[in-house]
């Protein structure tokens, strides 16, 4: 109830806001039309009032009960070595800058390098309001195509990498794990070398023995913090387990049709022998693949939650 009386609460604040802004350009539209030059004015005034109904739009979709919640995220490569770790680490970028934009905390609990570069998997815990509503657009797997900068010949490459999300799960929802399904490993923090690098067995692995799951988190001196660092991580994974098969059970008893499987590729980053990112589930595509990497993702989030709340999302993979 306080959930539901705070999202109530917010849409009256934003409604408020809106009624204002377009009280105020009504009034700029008629100096304009008495002769006064108020025309910079009306521009700012329309561009703000455009990106508030945007960013009202997006929330409106975003109504689920973890929607608001933080995000824990993580990043793999897929299959192809070097290659593929290195579009991981671009990948990882992206979304880093993504939360730049903004304005979301971030903290890394556990990052492991790859053998030449890229990295081999990085968890972030990301902070900020709907961040995990809005990161749940990017899970998938996304694929890069490119000459290789790690190929003599300069031939062009495929790789591909995941993004998994969960919900940073809130302080009155607790999730019971027995000591006898869990497993405990301690070991040395791996990292650039010297001062960054622990010389205790600090760094925690997590094996949650009935469903396979691993969490790692060295990112604290304290062997303690990292424990629980990594338990807060191992008890999103495991509801969010849970509610994804509470869903499957209501999807299949109601006869919905299901959005596309998680681990399905989602969207395409060409960089040769043209260019253009492309998002196959709502085959929205742009052709500055520069901006894009550089964290410009928001008109991709806001299609995908868009073509969701219609039903229209696409459930076949283009091979383009």
């Amino acid at each position: 109830m306080l959930q539901q009386r705070r999202r109530l609460e917010d849409d009256l604040v934003l409604s408020g806001a809106l009624r204002r802004q377009a009280d105020d350009l009504g009034v700029l539209f008629e100096w304009q039309r008495q002769g006064e030059d108020v025309t910079a004015d009306l521009e700012r005034g329309v561009d703000a009032f455009s990106r508030e109904v945007q960013a009202g739009e997006v929330r409106t979709m975003l109504s689920g009960e973890m929607d608001r919640k933080n995000a824990i995220i993580t990043v793999h490569p897929g299959a192809g070595g070097t290659e593929s770790q290195d579009w991981a680490e671009m990948l990882l970028r992206m979304f880093i800058r993504w939360t730049e934009r903004k304005g979301f905390k971030r903290e890394v609990v556990d990052s492991q390098p790859g053998d030449e570069a890229g990295i081999k998997s990085t968890t972030v815990v990301i902070s900020g309001d709907y961040a995990y509503g809005l990161l749940a657009a990017e899970a998938g797997v996304h694929r890069l195509v490119r000459i290789s900068p790690f190929d003599q010949a300069a031939r062009r490459h495929t790789s591909f990498a995941s993004l998994y999300v969960w919900p940073e799960l809130p302080d009155d929802i607790d999730v019971e794990i027995d000591d006898k399904d869990l497993r405990v490993d301690t070991f040395r923090s791996s990292g650039a070398g010297g001062q960054h690098v622990n010389v205790t067995d600090s760094a925690i692995r997590l094996t949650h023995l009935p469903t396979g799951i691993v969490v790692s988190c060295q990112n604290e001196r304290s062997q303690h913090k990292n424990r629980a660092s990594a338990m807060k991580v191992l008890k999103s994974r495991l509801y969010d387990i849970k509610l994804k098969e509470q869903q499957a059970r209501l999807a299949q008893i109601g006869g919905e049709k299901k959005d596309i499987a998680f681990g399905s590729q989602i969207r395409s980053y060409v960089l040769h022998p043209y260019q253009m990112v492309k998002d196959h589930r709502t085959k929205y595509q742009v052709s500055d693949v520069d901006r894009v990497l550089d964290g410009d993702i928001d008109e991709f989030i806001k299609a995908y939650l868009m073509k969701r709340a219609l039903g229209k999302l696409e459930s076949t993979i283009d091979d383009e």
